[in-house]
């Protein structure tokens, strides 16, 4: 994976990136509370100096970013996956942004060090840690984009931003670019959207980008272009407006266009096959029952996309992605059920469970 260096930091020598230091970001206690779970803050550890002349630090946490003097910085963007730092996805992402908005936005990158697909918005057993240790990364021509790596699944990385872990709070988010759709119910269970729902909960403008698996070489500048084309559109849309962007894996010259797809109803998994063993368990000295459950799952290497496409909705989002059209649909987090059903239920339900 890596090597320490004789100055003590892990240099990467197998990714596209490497690392430079494994500092953490501390959960602290406000005073007046000593007992309990702890409450997060972010807390600054020690800041750099900024030593180039033509530039001035924001000041702010580790995420020390240069500003040009006498420019105005519009939005603050951070950049972040589920499939991990050193993922080729994230890496053209960056790249796109940075060629596109230098100068004009101020980007920043935070995401798990390790793969975490299929983390939905799980944060992990965060009660157990009292310090979220992370990583500083540089990546070849992006040494300009401070970009970290932290140990825990997107949405942690997603909140340490947002709590000004990194330096000043985002404005947006653009998380992936994730190679396998998050289209339909799947959509559910994905790290990429659930980074992107998480930061809307801090009030963040945002989009989840994927493409359709492909093995190599990918057409990362089809989803790069797109998400890059909706920045100033999120810059003016309402704070926590999140769309999921589903891109097909072809060259931008071959892509059909964009249009609005609705969440379909199929998801990753398309069936199971179950077979049983009976196995002895020694330490309880009793014959247990287990075995293991083949999947199928749907978009994967060697699946039959005609047969896919026709369990889908055409107007759907997998449907149209099948149909070489990108996909892009407005999508909500956690939010209370306010329609009559709901509140009907939800009377029921109270007064049944009255104390008697």
């Amino acid at each position: 994976m890596g090597r320490w260096s004789d100055r003590g930091a892990l240099v990467d020598s197998e990714s596209c990136g490497h690392r430079v230091g494994r500092p953490r970001v501390t959960a602290t206690r406000p005073k007046g509370r000593s007992v309990g779970r702890p409450v997060w803050y972010a807390t600054e550890p020690e800041r750099p100096t900024a030593s180039d002349p033509g530039h001035e630090s924001t000041g702010i946490g580790p995420g020390l970013s240069y500003r040009i003097q006498n420019r105005s910085i519009d939005v603050r963007i951070l950049i972040t996956n589920d499939d991990g730092v050193f993922a080729p996805g994230i890496e053209a992402l960056a790249r796109g942004l940075a060629a596109r908005f230098d100068g004009v936005h101020d980007l920043i990158m935070v995401a798990p060090l390790v793969d975490h697909s299929g983390a939905g918005a799980a944060v992990g057993a965060v009660y157990e840690r009292e310090s979220i240790p992370y990583e500083s990364v540089q990546i070849p021509g992006l040494e300009h984009v401070p970009t970290y790596g932290v140990d825990g699944p997107p949405a942690l990385a997603v909140i340490l931003a947002c709590i000004e872990g990194f330096g000043p709070r985002p404005d947006m988010i653009v998380s992936g670019v994730n190679n396998g759709m998050n289209a339909g119910r799947s959509a559910l269970h994905s790290g990429t959207v659930g980074a992107a729902l998480t930061a809307a909960q801090f009030g963040l403008r945002g989009v989840a980008v994927s493409i359709a698996w492909s093995s190599d070489p990918v057409p990362w500048e089809t989803p790069v272009t797109l998400a890059c084309n909706l920045v100033p559109v999120l810059s003016a849309a309402e704070q926590g407006t999140v769309l999921n962007l589903n891109v097909p894996a072809v060259p931008l010259s071959e892509l059909r266009g964009v249009r609005a797809g609705t969440l379909g109803r199929v998801g990753l998994i398309r069936s199971a096959r179950s077979a049983q063993t009976v196995d002895e368990v020694h330490a309880r000295r009793a014959v247990a029952m287990g075995g293991a459950i083949t999947l199928t799952l749907r978009g994967a290497r060697g699946s039959d996309a005609g047969e896919e496409a026709a369990e889908v909705d055409p107007e759907s989002d997998a449907g149209l992605v099948a149909d070489r059209w990108a996909s892009l649909t407005p999508i909500l987090g956690i939010r209370e059920d306010r329609s009559t059903d709901g509140s009907e239920v939800l009377a029921k339900a109270v007064a049944e469970i009255q104390p008697r």
